[in-house]
């Protein structure tokens, strides 16, 4: 495997030499390097997080394996509890992500709408202007 030449290297992934305390006199001063971090490596640490708590769950269900009646709206049935707990679990962080995710797109569409009309208004020659009363039409319901 052969390295790259910092030529090659992108200058965000260069290393930095990081500055220390001169050395005694007599002892020949070495530059130290400072690795930056790297998508490569922070996926590396997210994928090693991930496998550790997909472990944990494992225990978890394994663990919890007791079979519970379960009744939502009128079906019913019979799952492992640990199971029952990791779909309540899961179904209670979409309850939370959906609403969110609807408030995001809501703040960008808004945002994009803003752009425009600054665009629009810079073609025109115009300064910008803050839009009179509420920015966020969502706040004004």
């Amino acid at each position: 495997m052969t390295t790259p030449s910092a030529a090659e290297t992108p200058p965000d992934q260069q290393h930095q030499p990081v500055t220390s305390s001169p050395p005694p006199a007599g002892v020949p001063q070495v530059q130290q390097h400072r690795i930056l971090r790297t998508r490569a490596g922070a996926t590396w640490v997210a994928a090693a997080i991930f496998a550790a708590i997909l472990l944990l769950l494992l225990i978890f269900i394994l663990e919890n394996g007791h079979t519970v009646a379960i009744s939502f709206f009128g079906a019913s049935g019979h799952l492992p509890l640990g199971v029952a707990l990791l779909l309540a679990a899961v179904l209670g962080v979409l309850l939370v992500a959906i609403p969110g995710t609807a408030r995001i797109i809501q703040l960008r569409i808004t945002a994009r709408r803003h752009r425009m009309l600054d665009v629009g208004a810079a073609a025109q020659g115009q300064s910008p202007q803050a839009p009179s009363g509420n920015a966020d039409p969502a706040q004004a319901r």
